[in-house]
């Protein structure tokens, strides 16, 4: 029977495809040029018009297309640049030379699982990223860190500032209270895991009050690994109304990434070298102490230890002490790129190293990468791409802790007159006033990461015929992600904290293992049809698979033997298993009908079933509608130099969120009872009733808006107005107590997102000697639970006293309340709210003959954090603004003596604004001329390219802590406006050569 099936589908293949052999073919080649500067324009989209044959210029501009016959047109697009047509009537290499623009509205943006569209043709606000874009001004530590107000839409904040990473990245404001609310990542067609993984910290710092490994570990997050050298470009897809072909997995929006590729001719090679230092964006400095203020806050024992210190030259900052150091960078990546006709590659291999602002942290990764194209015959053509990548990340102890060990935590009772330092021994002294001495913590403590990480993926092309007006194309891709992930804790039994006199626990190694396991599978069917009357038919259906295994283990060990590390040299061991395992299945149909570019109107719907539903067969559906009319196409449109393109647009869609993997069903722990016989034996409920009715949140999005290019597209813009809803909103019930449960995850409520987008890009100057391009970005959003259908509730925070977020309907889903001299019969207060008022982004590139400068402002208005870390010096009498009379309204105490008055009164001051200004990105750049290369070097290098970047290099804000964008709670929730001393975040200075031959 297998070989009769077997059989049956090789000849439907072969019926499919014969028709193809029957057309001969045009080897079409040429070069793709910008006309003001001579350099080439890499990755231009070349169209066959009026088909879906199509190709990519590479890294040196040349590109190869395969056309039936002759004469034909081609359409050659790309971002910054103007669209152009060549009708090619004969075989013979085709230069184009591109005229830039601020921003080309036929640039081709994804619309589909399988196909692309321009953008001039979009009814969706899709947003682009190059690879100038990306890294052009400067090396960013990380992929998502390269995001920054790149596009409008996106807040991207720092979970921490440690080397290796630790973003999150929102879309278009909340959409989920307890889901997941991170984009889905695709790279090359491969869905990209991105968690985060606690390494188990908690055993020592009891941030979750006891509880299990908590999100508050300060652990990275897995888009890191991915190299920003290797991209080509980046498109997001911010909401349901565009990411609703992708499903029950795109309610967060869908983040594609698609990496560079090789193409025919010369191997090319690019080898460039980054070297530099990272130092600390704020410090805040130490309270101005004199022999009264000792006493008052220390007592009388204190003011010899400090006049002592002082006359003897000892007092020491020990803030400096821990975040002064200067870590170095270096950055080395070599790329190759070429190929014949039949075959192209690219291959590159890149090493990160970084040594963090605290001594003993830093971030060491190397990542190789392989693409290939190959066209075995005139209708068949598939590659594959490879990405093996290998870090280690050293973190440091940090964040919120309940023991006062961690280092931030410590720091904050640390006095200047402490003698910490060891003795010639090595021998730490104990810290009199806490309990850890910091730098004893910071030199013996270990919290390293390292990853292991197999991305790979590849894809066919079928044409299974092409005709003059149709053509019907298979397109089949898969990949996976695999990664082995290990955590290591260590922290020895001479530590302060250790001692078991202190409380502490003799010891601590705790060591993680995860493996993660990605795997995904579609094929698409696409079909063109052109008519007479130029109306093209683009109809799309296919089938996906995903499977997602992640299997996560830590072992923890306290009182251990001597100085061993291992988990089994320990009197006490503990073991915890984390298994998330999920098989999604579905498939989308997707119809588009352009007429003549003047309208184009598009349909379609996608099937979902998933394992992590309640129901495992049951098919969930997803439908979009958009229709885009581009006015400036019509007959009646002819005043084009002022007003040259300008389309109306609108579109809805819808997608899902998953439930979380322990919503549906209840579990269980051990735990140890003596019976009669002597044995260990038991169970427990966790506490959590599951509920298999539990349904996925589904999230509803209509969005409108316009694009407008004037003055010869010399001024482009785009501005949307979104709204979306979430419905059956996963929330986390309280159970009545007879019923033997804590909590239930329940389907309760709705939540409602409004905002506005605009992008403006403007060409200021434009000559042969100077260019200067301009883009602006503007984004608002407003929240607001406009369903709840359990009573409000307070999340996300440490309380009323201190300031939390607070669900309540109709108010704000990130309103930030507390207990306050105004509080209504709730007993609480609306402070804030941690969603800006608004963000701008002011991105410049400017050109002055050979020289390139950049800069990119970034300008977040409002927004709340809660501020703990300025409370804990407060009650430590170490805050270096302590007597700092400009809080109290009534003009006596000083700020830190103040903030600790209102403590059960008002949580008005531990709510600040965490607005700011910032220099993001600046890139001061020399291109040596060629003929002065030539003359030095004789030709060996076709560019070399000098230059000096930064990141964070200028920043104004008023908060009260290291950075206003740093929380400790992790990405995973929308409520992370929560700060209790984050490892702070870092300011880069980079020196980089580039050498293209």
């Amino acid at each position: 029977m297998r070989h009769i099936q077997l059989t049956g589908i090789k000849m439907m293949l072969l019926l499919f495809i014969f028709p193809a052999v029957l057309f001969a073919q045009e080897t079409l080649t040429g070069k793709t040029i910008n006309e003001s500067t001579g350099e080439v324009v890499p990755f231009v989209n070349v169209i066959q018009k009026g088909t879906s044959n199509g190709t990519t210029s590479d890294l040196d501009g040349n590109f190869s297309l395969s056309v039936e016959s002759l004469p034909t047109t081609l359409v050659f697009s790309y971002i910054g640049f103007e669209t152009q047509e060549r009708v090619v009537t004969q075989n013979s290499p085709i230069n184009v030379s591109f005229v830039e623009a601020a921003a080309a509205l036929d640039e081709v943006v994804v619309t589909g699982l399988a196909t692309s569209i321009k953008r001039s043709n979009s009814a969706n606000a899709v947003s682009s990223i190059s690879a100038k874009e990306l890294v052009g001004t400067t090396a960013p530590p990380t992929l998502d860190g390269a995001l920054y107000g790149k596009f409008p839409g996106a807040i991207v904040s720092a979970n921490s500032g440690a080397p290796g990473g630790g973003l999150s990245v929102k879309l278009r404001g909340a959409t989920s209270l307890q889901g997941n609310t991170q984009p889905l990542y695709i790279v090359d067609g491969v869905y990209i895991d991105n968690s985060s993984i606690p390494a188990g910290l908690n055993i020592v710092s009891a941030a979750a009050g006891q509880g299990s490994s908590s999100n508050q570990d300060n652990p990275s997050n897995r888009i890191a690994d991915i190299n920003p050298e290797d991209i080509a470009n980046i498109e997001i897809l911010k909401g349901a109304s565009t990411a609703a072909i992708y499903g029950s997995r795109a309610a967060a929006g869908v983040v594609i990434i698609t990496t560079k590729r090789g193409s025919a001719g010369k191997t090319r090679y690019n080898f460039s070298q980054s070297l530099g230092w990272t130092e600390v964006i704020n410090l805040l400095g130490v309270r101005d102490y004199n022999e009264e203020r000792v006493r008052e806050s220390f007592g009388e024992a204190a003011v010899q230890d400090f006049i002592d210190a002082r006359d003897q030259n000892r007092l020491v900052d020990y803030e400096k002490e821990l975040f002064g150091d200067q870590g170095l960078i270096s950055i080395t990546n070599f790329s190759a790129s070429g190929g014949s006709e039949d075959t192209r590659f690219f291959a590159s291999v890149t090493q990160n190293k970084e040594d963090g602002i605290v001594a003993n942290t830093g971030y060491d990764k190397i990542s190789f990468r392989l693409n290939i194209d190959h066209r075995a015959n005139d209708f068949i053509k598939f590659g594959f791409s490879t990405n093996y990548v290998n870090s280690t990340s050293d973190r440091g102890y940090f964040n919120n802790d309940n023991t006062g060990t961690s280092i931030g935590v410590a720091l904050t009772g640390t006095v200047p007159w402490l003698q910490l330092f060891p003795d010639e021994n090595g021998n730490y002294p104990d810290n009199p006033l806490g309990a850890s001495n910091i730098l004893q913590t910071r030199d013996l403590v270990v919290n390293q990461e390292k990853v292991d990480r197999l991305i790979t993926g590849g894809y066919a092309n079928i044409d299974i015929y092409k005709a003059e007006k149709s053509g019907l194309e298979l397109i089949l891709r898969g990949g996976l992600d695999y990664y082995g992930y290990n955590t290591y804790a260590f922290f020895p039994k001479e530590l302060q904290f250790q001692n078991p006199d202190n409380g502490g626990l003799n010891g601590v190694s705790v060591q993680g293992t995860a493996t993660n396991k990605n795997y995904n599978v579609s094929g698409f069917l696409v079909h063109n049809y052109f008519t007479d009357s130029n109306i093209n038919f683009r109809t799309q259906a296919g089938l996906t698979r995903e499977s997602f295994d992640q299997n996560r283990y830590l072992l923890a060990a306290t009182d251990l033997v001597a100085s061993e590390t291992n988990v089994d040299q320990a009197t006490n061991t503990g073991v915890e298993q984390t298994r998330v395992r999920q098989e999604d299945a579905g498939f989308f149909v997707q119809e588009e009908v352009n007429y003549q570019d003047k309208i184009i109107a598009t349909i379609g719907l996608r099937g979902d079933k998933s394992s992590n539903n309640g129901d495992a067969n049951e098919l969930f559906y997803y439908p979009k509608a958009s229709v885009a009319v581009n006015l400036n196409e019509f007959d009646f449109w002819n005043d084009e130099s002022f007003l040259g393109q300008f389309k109306l647009r609108a579109a809805y869609g819808e997608a899902g969120n998953f439930p979380p993997p322990a919503g549906l069903f209840t579990s269980y722990d051990s735990y140890t009872n003596v019976g009669i016989d002597g044995t260990l034996k038991g169970i427990s409920l966790r506490g959590v009733l599951g509920n298999p009715d539990l349904k996925f949140e589904r999230q509803r999005e209509f969005e409108t808006g316009i694009d407008f290019g004037m003055f010869s597209n010399r001024f482009t813009g785009s501005i949307t107005y979104y709204k979306k809803t979430v419905d059956d909103l996963i929330l986390l019930s309280v159970k009545e107590p007879s019923s033997g449960f804590g909590n239930q995850f329940v389907n309760g409520g709705s939540l409602e997102n409004r905002g506005i987008e605009i992008g403006i890009n403007a060409i200021l100057a434009r000559s042969r000697n100077f260019n200067w391009d301009l883009g602006i970005n503007f984004f608002k959003n407003e929240s607001e639970i406009t369903k709840l259908d359990v009573p409000a509730f307070n999340i996300g925070a440490f309380g009323a006293t201190l300031g939390t977020f607070r669900i309540e309907e109709g108010k704000s889903a990130t309103q930030l309340v507390g207990i306050g001299p105004n509080a209504g019969a709730n007993g609480l207060q609306v402070f804030g709210d941690s969603e800006p008022d608004f963000q701008m982004a002011f991105n410049n590139f400017l050109r002055y003959k050979d020289f390139e400068l950049s800069f990119l402002w970034q300008w977040k208005k409002g927004g709340d954090n809660v501020n703990l870390t300025a409370l804990l010096t407060d009650l430590s009498g170490t805050s270096h603004d302590f007597d700092t009379v400009d809080l109290d309204p009534e003009g006596q105490l000083g700020n830190g003596p103040y903030r600790v008055s209102q403590l059960g009164s008002s949580a008005q001051v531990f709510i600040e604004d965490a607005g700011y200004v910032r220099l993001r990105e600046l890139g001061l750049y020399y291109n040596i001329p060629s003929s002065l290369s030539d003359r030095l070097l004789n030709g060996t290098f076709e560019r070399i390219r000098l230059g000096f970047s930064g990141t964070n290099l200028v920043n104004i804000f008023d908060y009260n802590s290291y950075d206003p964008e740093v929380s400790n709670f992790g990405g995973s929730a929308i409520f992370n406006a929560v700060e209790v001393t984050p490892f702070p975040s870092s300011k880069r200075y980079l020196f980089k050569a580039e050498f293209n031959f």
